[in-house]
Parts: structure tokens; C-alpha cells; sequence
């Protein structure tokens, strides 16, 4: 069976049923014995001299056995099955739609609801956040999420197979573990928040165009392109601006990380500002109708190849 067809039928899996609790709660998730693996290194490790390259090196190595690991089902005999339900868990739409839709069912509780749901999907200060802001919150993560969790594994998966998806996951797991530019991991965590960027680089601009194809936008690309360039992110920002043009909203803005106020600006600066669970519900639509997108294209592929 094709890997092509094979990612079909693990996106539709994936679709399904989401994240069993009742599994996961008995097993380790795969994604969690890589951030195991991920801080084990980095206690053992980041730590003295070199340690930019000693990150280079846990990169590489974990990278390694990434590849290896993931290259064992394809030796079996009915390989192709346990593929498929490896791919599924390694993907994630229906736990982002799932996520995202809970924010905009408790904001209609109440803002404190609404504030501890979008925690749940955010890094941000969200103490002093007001309902556009939580809204807004919600929408950027759907965006941002969808190519990071569902187009980049399938690209990868395309590429190279359960491995590819397998080494995408563990290096995306590791930029958000360790890839940020705190004292602590600036040096550790370079390589692998650089390798983030780089296999991010073509998935977030497809990502873009696959939202901002589907909502007849594609005619704002040099538009979405411009507002893409103002986040602080050379990847996050492109399904971002795509989100914001779809839905006719600002997105991004001030916002406050550790009690400090930093004054990004503003993403498709002339769309409403007072975004609301309504906005969040159509952004949950978009997911699907993107994550619908994707499927035609993994099947075209199969069809072609």
C-alpha cells in the first residue's frame, strides 16, 4: 500500500477518535517517551562547556534512533497497519478542533471559564485576558497547531515514511521543551529550534495556502505574505495571517508572557478586533475544512504516484 494512502487512512483514523483517554491513560504516549527522552537528556547534559554542540550532538543522536525506531514496521509483515495507527496517534486534528471548541464553549460560561480553557492550548498570561483576547488566543493556536500538528506530520510522512513523521514529531517536541532563548537553553536547545524552523519552512507556507485557498483568499496571498514576515516566528506566522484574512480578524497584538507586556503587532491589522466564540467556532470549521483540503491532496497523490 502506498504511503500515500496510508496517510489518508490515518488522517480519517485520527479524525475518528481523536485521543482515547482510555489508552493513554494505560500507555505512554509516543510523543511523551520523546519529551522523556528530551529532558533526560537535558538534565544529563545541559550543563558546562559546549553546549551548543553537546545540543547538536543530543539532536542527532536521538534523531538517530528516531529514524531507526520508526523504520522497524516497515520491516514486518503487515507493516503497513501498524503504520497506519502510528501515524494516527502522531497526528492531532481532532485533539486541536477538540481544544480549540472548548474555549469557545466555556468563554460562553464565563470569561474565568474561557481564561482556564484557553490555558490549556496557550503559553501566554492569561489572568488579565478579556474575551476578544481569549478568543484570539484560541484562533492563533487552531492556526498555528493545524500546520505544526497535522500538515507538517503528513509532509513528513509523504517525504519519509513513518520515520520522517517520527524524527518531525520528536524535533518539534524538543523546540517546545527546550527550543526557547531562556539562559538555560539558548545555547542547549539552538539546534533543535533551529531544525524546527527548517522542517516547518515548507508545511507552514502550505498550510497558508491551503486555508487561504479554501476561503477564497488566495487573491490576498502578497497580503498574507507581508503580515506573515511581522511575527516574531519565520514559520508560525504564515497559517496565522491565512486564519486572519479567512475569518476577517486581527490577530496577534500585545499580549503578556511572565508578567511582561510585549507589543507585537498586530496580524491583518485592519480586521475586527473584538473577536468572540463565533469567530472561534468558524475557525473550528476552517480546521476542517483545511484538514478536508489535505485529505483530496494526499489523495490526488495516491492516485498520481
Amino acid at each position: 500500500m502506498s504511503s500515500a494512502t496510508v496517510l489518508a487512512l490515518a488522517l480519517l483514523l485520527d479524525a475518528a477518535l481523536g485521543e482515547p483517554r482510555w489508552l493513554w491513560s494505560r500507555l505512554p504516549h509516543p510523543a511523551v517517551l520523546m519529551g522523556r527522552a528530551i529532558a533526560w537528556a537535558d538534565g544529563a547534559f545541559n550543563r558546562g562547556v559546549n553546549r551548543k554542540a553537546k545540543g547538536v550532538l543530543i539532536i542527532l543522536g536521538l534523531g538517530l534512533a528516531t529514524l531507526a525506531v520508526g523504520a522497524i514496521p516497515g520491516l514486518l509483515p503487515g507493516g503497513w497497519l501498524i503504520e497506519l495507527i502510528l501515524a494516527a496517534i502522531l497526528l492531532a486534528q481532532r485533539s486541536l478542533a477538540d481544544h480549540v471548541q472548548a474555549v469557545a464553549d466555556a468563554l460562553r460560561v464565563s470569561t474565568g471559564e474561557g481564561r482556564r480553557a484557553v490555558a490549556r492550548i496557550v503559553g501566554r498570561d492569561i489572568q488579565d485576558m478579556d474575551p476578544p483576547a481569549i478568543s484570539r488566543a484560541a484562533i492563533e493556536s487552531a492556526a498555528e497547531n493545524f500546520s505544526d500538528g497535522v500538515l507538517a506530520p503528513a509532509f513528513w510522512f509523504l517525504v519519509g515514511g513513518l520515520p520522517g513523521l517520527a524524527l518531525y514529531k520528536l524535533v518539534n517536541t524538543a523546540d517546545s521543551m527546550i527550543g526557547y532563548r531562556t539562559p538555560r537553553h539558548a545555547e542547549f536547545g539552538w539546534a533543535a529550534a533551529r531544525l524546527d524552523d527548517l522542517m516547518n519552512w515548507i508545511p507552514a507556507r502550505l498550510s497558508a495556502a491551503l486555508i487561504a485557498a479554501l476561503h477564497g483568499q488566495l487573491g490576498a496571498w502578497p497580503a498574507i505574505r507581508k503580515d506573515a514576515g511581522l511575527h516574531r516566528s519565520p514559520n508560525a506566522g504564515w497559517p496565522e495571517a491565512a486564519m486572519a484574512r479567512a475569518l476577517g480578524i486581527a490577530l496577534s497584538g500585545p499580549r503578556s508572557y511572565d508578567g511582561a507586556l510585549r507589543d507585537f503587532p498586530f496580524v491583518h491589522a485592519d480586521g475586527r478586533r473584538d473577536a468572540c466564540p463565533d469567530d472561534i467556532d468558524a475557525a473550528v470549521r476552517a480546521l476542517w475544512r483545511a484538514w478536508a483540503g489535505t485529505i483530496a491532496l494526499v489523495l490526488l497523490i495516491a492516485v498520481v504516484w
